[in-house]
């Protein structure tokens, strides 16, 4: 049963992807938390685990040959995310898996909030 539910929480975290760019921290961590019972360290362990073979290239592909890709930022971006996620991971092993879960739980209302009321 659980494979299905990884297959179902694949097919939107790719559809959200290709269409908005997200899905890693939205939709997949959220839902192997609640629906599988992973914890967020776990939850966000696997959601970098998926991330790492080329997901997304058919849909960069498609924003590319629109001419919607600013190559030299993704780059820069890449290289600094990289950096930025070792000491993320750091700081997150080190933190109780509570005031984790909290803390992400107020990232993406304050983000959701800024979305919707901002311009």
């Amino acid at each position: 049963m659980k494979i299905v539910v990884f297959v179902l929480i694949g097919v939107a975290a790719g559809i959200l992807s290709g269409l908005f760019g997200i899905g890693g921290g939205i939709l997949i961590i959220p839902s192997l938390m609640y629906f599988i019972g992973f914890n967020q360290l776990t939850a966000q362990g696997t959601s970098l685990a998926i991330m790492l073979p080329p997901v997304g290239l058919l849909a960069f592909m498609e924003y590319y040959k629109k001419g919607n890709v600013n190559v030299a930022a993704g780059i820069i971006i890449c290289i600094t995310m990289f950096i930025g996620a070792k000491f993320g991971g750091m700081i997150a092993n080190q933190l109780p898996v509570e005031i984790l879960k909290k803390a992400f739980a107020v990232f993406l209302v304050l983000v959701g909030v800024k979305m919707f009321f901002g311009k």
